[in-house]
């Protein structure tokens, strides 16, 4: 048995268990058996607690943490890349979750080699976040230097990570938050910060990265411009993809979010070289997941909660 995180019905944090689970088995000679040593919270997770991603009368995957890092305990017999002791991670949505356990048995396929010189706590903080802003940065064609590059909700996990990349990348980056946060993002590269509860949103934009699914902002792009949404609430993002659709002229859509091995090593050596930097806004004991999703759930958060556990 080992310890988890556990969930048995929608709701508040306050759902939240530390509880006995099974330990995985490696059953299949493609899998790895990791052992977690951290996780940080998606807006999947936060969704999945509050029941918004409901299947079901009853939580499918009780034991939620998309986003693991950890070390190799033990590689089926199919395995080519990967081997015991080798430091892993990756994003396990697609594979049954489980990142706030203490092991997790996932496909070979779903994890890259951790880049060297982060932590443990710095890798959990990357790949969902960081591949869905890589593949933003990508949307119907990438950005090239000089692109004027609008995120809205730059303050979350994707946007401090995609602020970064886009600097790398050449951009002029503007960056849309609550007050609290836009000192942060101008130490990560950002040209122009904007308060959202204060100010209106001006100039046009090449590209528009929209965290939040706010389309009227679309006004805001320039003609051939690319407008991606990320996160929202699930009617702005089916309205978004409707546009993208029905409207050749608008390049406007959805930016479905595909994690696995390639685009995590794409990364590699922008998280090597320090020129992409994961921003962590606190760390939490195992034990203390209920209050990291509590953090999580204020929004007053940046970057990524993350949650460590003891090896």
């Amino acid at each position: 048995m080992l310890k988890a995180i556990v969930y048995h019905r929608y709701g508040s944090p306050d759902e939240l268990r530390l509880e006995q689970v099974p330990e995985p088995q490696l059953e299949r000679d493609d899998h790895v058996l990791v052992r977690v040593h951290a996780t940080s919270i998606n807006s999947w997770d936060w969704d999945l607690l509050r029941g918004r991603l409901m299947v079901g009368r009853r939580p499918r995957h009780p034991v939620m943490g998309a986003d693991v890092a950890g070390r190799v305990e033990a590689a089926g017999a199919a395995v080519t890349r990967l081997r015991a002791g080798d430091a892993v991670y990756g994003d396990v949505s697609g594979c049954g979750w489980g990142g706030l356990g203490e092991y997790v048995c996932v496909p070979e396929r779903a994890l890259a080699a951790m880049p060297a010189g982060l932590s443990f706590e710095q890798a959990a903080a990357v790949p969902q976040a960081g591949v869905l802003a890589w593949q933003g940065l990508r949307y119907r064609g990438e950005v090239q230097p000089g692109h004027r590059v609008l995120m809205i909700g730059a303050g979350g996990g994707v946007g401090t990570l995609a602020v970064q990349m886009a600097k790398a990348s050449g951009a002029v980056v503007t960056a849309v938050d609550s007050a609290p946060k836009l000192d942060r993002l101008r130490s990560l590269g950002a040209d122009e910060v904007i308060d959202y509860r204060r100010e209106s949103i001006a100039g046009s934009y090449d590209r528009i990265i929209d965290l939040f699914a706010s389309v009227a902002r679309r006004r805001a792009l320039r003609p051939g411009g690319v407008y991606g949404v990320i996160g929202g609430s699930l009617p702005r993002i089916a309205q978004t993809a409707l546009v993208g659709l029905v409207s050749r002229r608008k390049r406007a859509g959805v930016v479905i979010h595909r994690p696995g091995r390639e685009p995590l090593e794409a990364l590699t050596p922008l998280l090597e070289a320090g020129t992409v930097v994961p921003v962590i806004d606190g760390t939490y004991a195992l034990e203390d997941a209920r209050a990291a999703f509590e953090r999580y759930g204020s929004g007053e958060f940046i970057g990524k909660v993350v949650i460590t556990h003891a090896v």
